[in-house]
């Protein structure tokens, strides 16, 4: 019986003993941003960051107030995005249909796929989000909250620049 496998990429790393270049990071950190005051503002933690990896993904730790909303419905053209959630429940739509997930579901959307995200619960909850491969969200996640300020024309380069395309 033959058994198709996928192949590993190409080797990256050519030494005999492995590095020292793993990297701990303690549940309790402090976020590494928080976007609005209260308890209806959202906490970043940048977990790994396309920096931190080499471009590889970035995974961030998304704490979401209580009635927090999210994003509305966009695609990325450059990179697949992953949302794991961890506590609470998080609205998740899937490009057809908007679903409660709980702790434990995951959703994977392909480059191109039609995704947002929301809490709309009046309970916090917090989610993973997994990008690949790796972008700069940082600066995303910190100027999301001024766009209200830019002319349509900037809000539009933005949004671009960020590989966000709203529908």
């Amino acid at each position: 019986m033959s058994l198709l496998h996928p192949s590993y990429p190409a080797p990256r790393y050519f030494g005999e003993a492995g590095e020292l270049t793993a990297r701990f990071r303690p549940a309790d950190a402090e976020p590494d941003f928080v976007s609005g005051p209260g308890p209806g503002g959202t906490a970043y933690h940048y977990l790994s960051t396309s920096t931190s990896t080499d471009g590889e993904y970035g995974l961030y730790r998304v704490e979401m107030g209580p009635e927090a909303g999210g994003p509305s419905t966009h695609f990325h053209k450059a990179m697949s995005e992953a949302f794991f959630v961890l506590s609470g429940s998080v609205r998740l739509f899937d490009g057809e249909q908007w679903v409660t997930a709980r702790s434990g579901d995951h959703l994977y959307v392909p480059v191109g796929g039609l995704h947002a995200f929301r809490n709309d619960s009046a309970e916090p909850a917090s989610m993973l989000m997994l990008f690949a491969p790796g972008t700069p969200r940082e600066e995303y996640f910190e100027a999301i909250t001024q766009l209200a300020d830019l002319s349509d024309a900037e809000r539009v380069e933005f949004c671009e620049r960020h590989d966000s395309f709203f529908v």
